[in-house]
């Protein structure tokens, strides 16, 4: 006598994780006081998703640290396939008085990451400096197209403009929740 298995197909996946962060800025002008502020839902690109998985799944996969925030120019449009070597939707605002990127400290608490306890922040040095968004980075060269994309962001609601010795104040909040 033969037996004969069956199995059931298993029901499709009700649950995940959820992944994304928001940038948020504030301009403030040369006398301290705020001329502008917005903020930026990412896209976690390819590479980035990839790194993410890697380090928690590959066994000699080391964790990048620090990343580094960069800004983005006019109407940036990020795409899942970008890596910094390779995006066609964006340019990077070099137009800021620091030598280099500015170093992502982060802090965890819970299921959060974010920097609000020491902010990415920018010294503008040129007049009407069109910013877009922002971009985290595994490579701190200022205008570079080495290193890790983790993530870019198009601001909510258009371009903004910076003008010299304007301080732009980036934050970056990244949060994992389970997709229930």
């Amino acid at each position: 006598m033969k037996t004969i298995f069956t199995f059931e197909k298993p029901p499709p996946m009700k649950a995940g994780v959820r992944l994304g962060g928001v940038f948020e800025f504030k301009c403030f002008d040369k006398n301290g006081k705020l001329k502008w502020e917005d903020t930026a839902k990412n896209i976690v690109v390819d590479v980035g998703l990839q790194h993410i998985l890697d380090v928690l799944f590959i066994s000699g996969t080391s964790q990048i640290d620090p990343f580094y925030v960069g800004l983005t120019d006019g109407t940036p449009t990020v795409a899942a396939g970008d890596t910094m070597a390779s995006h066609a939707g964006w340019v990077e605002v070099t137009a800021y008085d620091e030598a280099v990127r500015q170093t992502y400290v982060d802090v965890r608490s819970s299921e959060t990451v974010t920097n609000t306890a020491s902010k990415a922040t920018f010294t503008i040095s040129s007049d009407s400096t069109t910013i877009g968004g922002a971009f985290l980075v595994s490579d701190s060269t200022k205008g570079g197209a080495g290193g890790t994309l983790l993530c870019a962001a198009a601001f909510s609601v258009g371009d903004k403009s910076a003008d010299d010795n304007d301080t732009l104040e980036v934050t970056y909040t990244f949060s994992a929740s389970d997709d229930a």
